[in-house]
């Protein structure tokens, strides 16, 4: 299994490229970012420092949108970044949640996102694809790579993600989910005739290593609201009963609305309808060995990589502990 770091791009940035040199020599292979550019800055102008600053450690959003940017422009940014760097870089993308929404916009619909996965990595990857209804190809393109890693959570989302996206993004580290999501994903590339062991599978979700739980659930309650944003958006799609697992929906009941300024944040008073019990399913508590248990579990579903969230009062020492036990052991 393959480990991630993810960040918020809050200022002063300097730090968000030591954090991420640090979880490089930690054992992460991977460093990413929300990209929501109201809230914090914007991060490829920060991904370039952080490229810089390490070897091998593979960067992206988790998750940029098809909106915020022209796909033109996502696509020539992470090319740049490839030849400068080496093909270092990993597009997580979805139909955008707080980017769109601080701005008073939708998320993309899943035809867009499915548009923009494919002009995106055409273009990243120096081949001529109709753009705006244009021929168009980056000239200076060479061995260019871009993988396009897609977030989701419903139905039509995963059908998509097995049929197109080079991985899948979950966030939340719920085994159950997990087992119905990635079989769903694998269900869809087999049924287009693609291989399904080829898709990485990634588990994005907070972990705190310590034994204070109550401490903990509060410190990452934020998760539960973070993804209720996009379980009431499945709920309004497709209903109760819809073809989503109730694991997944029944805990939002409670939910009165979201206040972005506090999105992703430890004591974000728009999620207090998330219980005790959603925070141990969907992120990972408690002393390392309990990390370790969960970690296992999910690999044994085909998880290949879990992206740690690190939004709370303990950062340094969860990292820490990850790169001095927890990854060594799975």
């Amino acid at each position: 299994m393959d480990f991630g770091v993810v960040l918020q791009t809050d200022p002063p940035a300097r730090e968000v490229v030591e954090f991420m040199r640090v979880a490089e020599d930690s054992g992460f292979g991977y460093g990413w970012t929300f990209d929501s550019c109201i809230l914090w800055q914007e991060p490829f102008v920060i991904y370039s420092q952080v490229l810089a600053a390490t070897q091998r450690l593979v960067i992206g959003p988790m998750v940029t949108n098809p909106s915020t940017r022209d796909w033109s422009v996502t696509a020539s940014l992470f090319a740049t970044l490839n030849d400068m760097f080496g093909n270092r870089t990993v597009c997580g993308i979805g139909r955008g949640d707080s980017a769109r929404r601080v701005i008073g916009q939708k998320p993309a619909t899943l035809a867009t996102l499915g548009e923009a996965m494919h002009v995106i990595k055409e273009l990243a990857e120096g081949r001529e694809v109709a753009h705006h209804g244009t021929p168009v190809r980056i000239p200076w393109v060479r061995d260019g790579k871009l993988e396009m890693w897609m977030a989701a959570y419903g139905p039509k989302a995963l059908k998509m993600v097995g049929e197109q996206a080079d991985g899948f993004i979950l966030q939340t580290a719920d085994p159950d989910i997990a087992r119905w999501t990635i079989g769903a994903v694998k269900d869809a590339a087999r049924a287009v005739g693609r291989d399904p062991e080829a898709i990485t599978m990634c588990v994005a979700a907070p972990a705190y290593v310590g034994t204070d739980l109550a401490h903990q659930r509060d410190q990452m309650r934020w998760f539960g609201g973070m993804v209720g944003n996009h379980v009431a958006d499945l709920v309004a799609r497709y209903g109760d009963g819809g073809g989503v697992p109730k694991a997944l929906t029944d805990y939002i009941k409670g939910r009165a609305g979201y206040d972005y300024s506090h999105h992703g944040r430890a004591g974000n008073p728009s999620t207090d309808f998330v219980p005790d019990e959603i925070v141990d399913r969907f992120c990972l508590v408690g002393p390392e060995a309990a990390h370790v248990d969960r970690l296992q579990e999910l690999a044994s579903i085909g998880v290949h990589q879990f992206a740690l969230y690190l939004m709370h009062d303990e950062r340094d020492k969860t990292l820490a502990s990850y790169g001095e036990s927890v990854i060594p052991a799975v």
